[in-house]
């Protein structure tokens, strides 16, 4: 029930699809964002606005395309901060947000994407096509308050957090961390030194979202007020 009232809402965004529609899913590391965008993406697949095309008409494109590679951390001395606001390329999300805004009927946007095989990003793994009319996009930072990241909020129409159960994001997270080969011991750590931060950074930005989605569903505390 929780998934067809934000599709829903998500639907009633778009509006006719006449343009491009930018909704941004936020929330700390573990929260369930890309869980949430890739719902959203399947429930709306086949359910496109007058004149869309099925299927074609939604579109994910996740801000982890954009985390800086192992090879630049490191030699700029940020290999043990993965993930903080400042190992990601902010301004080139910015930039490939705004030209999805852009909207040019003739041309795909090929948008990179993270491997978590890998642990690095690929660029040009996703395209969007003109057909497009709804573009979800999610990541940690889309609301920071932080001169690099304020152009991403605002080419975005709406933003939603994500505010899960926090005992249930913190076993998810070092499960993540384990699945892609770090020992229980080391991921625990890292949850708790690096992305413990990073959690807290984004958590305090949750007052700025349209709508936070909450364990048992949408609150709407309205942007600007506190969630």
């Amino acid at each position: 029930m929780r998934l067809a009232e934000l599709a829903a809402r998500a639907l009633t965004l778009a509006g006719d699809g006449s343009r491009r529609t930018l909704l941004g899913i936020a929330g700390a590391p573990g929260a369930g964002k890309t869980t949430l965008a890739r719902a959203l993406v399947a429930a709306l697949a086949d359910v496109p606005p007058p004149g869309a095309t099925p299927g074609e008409w939604v579109a994910h494109v996740p801000m982890d395309g954009f985390h800086l590679a192992d090879a630049a951390l490191h030699r700029l001395g940020r290999a043990g901060r993965k993930g903080a606001p400042d190992t990601f390329d902010a301004a080139g999300y910015a930039a490939l947000l705004a030209r999805l805004r852009a909207d040019d009927p003739a041309v795909t946007v090929w948008a990179p994407q993270f491997e978590r095989d890998l642990e690095q990003p690929l660029a040009g793994a996703i395209a969007v096509a003109p057909t497009a009319r709804l573009v979800v996009t999610e990541g940690n930072y889309l609301l920071l308050d932080d001169p690099a990241w304020r152009p991403v909020a605002a080419t975005l129409d709406e933003v939603w957090f994500c505010a899960p159960d926090e005992r249930r994001r913190l076993d998810r997270l070092v499960a993540r961390h384990v699945e892609f080969g770090k020992t229980p011991e080391h991921a625990a750590a890292w949850v708790r030194e690096v992305d413990g931060p990073n959690a807290a950074r984004v958590a305090a930005t949750a007052g700025r979202a349209d709508l936070v989605v909450t364990g048992d569903g949408p609150v709407d505390p309205g942007r600007g007020q506190s969630a």
